[in-house]
């Protein structure tokens, strides 16, 4: 087919957004607890919404595991 090569880049351009998504959310979400917990009281409410962010970006990127086996982190 004509577009094959053009879908084909596109598919894998989708999956690498999806992976680096994953790999963001659950730095987020770690960062967010290790704040939450020992942040100042100042910006609690700030580390609960890069938390909840977080929790999205995960739920909508595929969970934390799309990002570790895309760049292959052990």
């Amino acid at each position: 087919m004509i577009f094959s090569g053009y879908f084909d880049s596109i598919g894998e351009g989708i999956e690498y957004l999806l992976a680096l998504g994953s790999i963001i959310g659950l730095l987020g979400l770690v960062f967010g607890i290790i704040l939450f917990i020992w942040g100042g009281s100042k910006y609690r409410v700030s580390y609960v919404t890069l938390i909840i962010i977080s929790i999205i970006l995960l739920s909508l990127c595929g969970g934390y595991g799309r990002g570790l086996k895309y760049f292959r982190i052990h």
